[in-house]
């Protein structure tokens, strides 16, 4: 058969052991097999996946003497051998092929005569794989007593838990969840009261989890070198996406934008596939993803909505009263383009926060230097209220700013921001009063229902309002 139209990914090799023993890697997972008849236990587990990718998958066959076998899975558990087999060798694949295929069609006989045969009945719909249980993390109350808390909150920690040494927590837009790594190589989910929701493993080079969107629903996503992997929660088993080598996963927008190379360009996720970003202009850089668009932009304008299947979007920037010239973007993140306008003053910019979908207007700091400017950096809030673009404190409800000279923004939970002025930890909001905060204070990476949650030493702990 000819493997013309089918994807290459994920990758998926079985691998023979014994007469009882197998394993299958999809996507860089290992699959362990014990089974009486292992190759056909093996072709089970990936004509599974085929059937959640609702398409068939290319896998290669490898007898424990090392002859290699390409073959197609299809979703029906059918299998076919790509190549013919090595001669002198003994062709065991081609006749597992045709084991299961007659295996394949005794079942669809019965499955069709007992389940799927029409009847006045309603049928019953099938359920989703769902995640092995797994031992859960060691959870339970402390005393966050190690470092100065966050203002507002109590040193009492209703629950902690350990998690791998150099990740962070992920906290979701809502909430409602609090993701981590643990020190065994799984992801765990938590609820806001730290209850483990689920757990899944990853591989042992798999980086900090991040909640984001793909294909317009919210999934957590764990990056590796070799695969991207997202959930949809609930329990539900994974989307294993794999990534071309050198791949680098960014989540600077509201989706993951994968960075192939300067030459191969950069994808985004799409139909649990890598779509390639089409069309982008000369001189321009692509900045984030929404969905399945593109951001892009050249230095001084304008931007580009790209999207496979349509033509290239141009958005033009809205120019602030009494300026013309732009003279370069500096970032993006979700719905909102950082750009610097040039002023009448030498030497000297307005930073002005446009909408990537219209190019309005959102919101005008104070004019400043351009070497200020140059060292800002954006730290927003994820609920998209306020953020602080350097020395520029911005609230977007209401369209002002202020300037805080010397500041230099860490982090914001809710509307506090979090940072420094001439090296002392400070907190503000936009357009408040600074306090100054004690030296090593903790920063919350988010709040989690009625709780803080901080890290130290790699330990986490939802920290009680005080």
């Amino acid at each position: 058969m000819a493997d013309k139209g089918i994807p290459s990914w994920p990758k998926v090799t079985i691998r023979l052991y014994d007469d009882h023993n197998a394993e299958v890697k999809i996507a860089g997972r290992s699959h362990p097999v014990n089974h009486h008849d292992p190759r056909q236990a093996a072709i089970q587990l990936v004509s599974e996946r085929a059937a959640q990718l609702g398409r068939p998958v290319k896998a290669t066959a490898m007898e424990s003497d090392g002859v290699s076998w390409p073959l197609i899975i299809h979703p029906d558990g059918q299998v076919e051998a790509v190549e013919a087999a090595t001669k002198n060798q003994k062709p065991i694949w081609p006749i597992i092929v045709a084991t299961v295929v007659a295996g394949v069609l005794i079942a669809a006989t019965v499955l069709y005569l007992v389940v799927l045969r029409p009847d006045d009945g309603v049928p019953t719909p099938t359920e989703s794989p769902k995640l092995p249980q797994l031992p859960p993390p060691s959870v339970g109350p402390d005393q966050f007593a190690a470092r100065p808390v966050p203002p507002g909150w109590s040193e009492k920690a209703s629950w902690t838990v350990d998690i791998k040494p150099d990740t962070a927590p992920a906290v979701s837009p809502d909430g409602s969840e609090v993701a981590i790594l643990t020190t065994d190589e799984k992801v765990a989910v938590f609820d806001s009261a730290g209850k483990v929701l689920w757990q899944d493993k990853v591989p042992r080079d798999a980086e900090t989890p991040v909640y984001t969107t793909i294909d317009s629903k919210p999934v957590l996503a764990v990056a590796a070198p070799e695969t991207l992997y997202y959930w949809a929660g609930d329990g539900a088993e994974p989307i294993e996406l794999e990534l071309p080598n050198s791949a680098e996963v960014q989540f600077f927008g509201s989706s993951p934008l994968i960075v192939l190379s300067s030459e191969a360009g950069t994808s985004i996720v799409s139909g649990g596939e890598l779509k390639a970003v089409p069309n982008q202009p000369r001189l321009s850089t692509t900045l984030l993803a929404e969905g399945d668009k593109a951001l892009m932009a050249r230095y001084a304008g304008p931007l580009y909505w790209s999207q496979p299947g349509k033509d290239l979007s141009t958005v033009q920037l809205t120019a602030p009263k009494g300026l013309k010239d732009v003279d370069h973007i500096v970032a993006a993140s979700p719905g909102q383009v950082l750009v610097l306008w040039k002023s009448a003053t030498v030497d000297q910019v307005v930073p002005v926060v446009h909408s990537t979908a219209t190019g309005a207007i959102v919101a005008t700091c104070p004019a400043a230097s351009t070497s200020d400017v140059s060292g800002w950096q954006l730290v927003p809030d994820t609920a998209r209220k306020v953020a602080a673009w350097g020395e520029c404190l911005i609230n977007f409800t209401t369209g002002e700013t202020s300037r805080l000279e010397g500041f230099q923004p860490l982090s914001i939970t809710g509307q506090t921001i979090y940072g420094t002025t001439d090296g002392n930890l400070v907190v503000t909001t936009p357009g408040g009063k600074v306090y100054p905060l004690p030296k090593g204070t903790a920063r919350p990476w988010g709040l989690a229902g009625t709780h803080a949650i901080v890290v130290h030493n790699s330990v986490l702990y939802a920290l009680d309002k005080k």
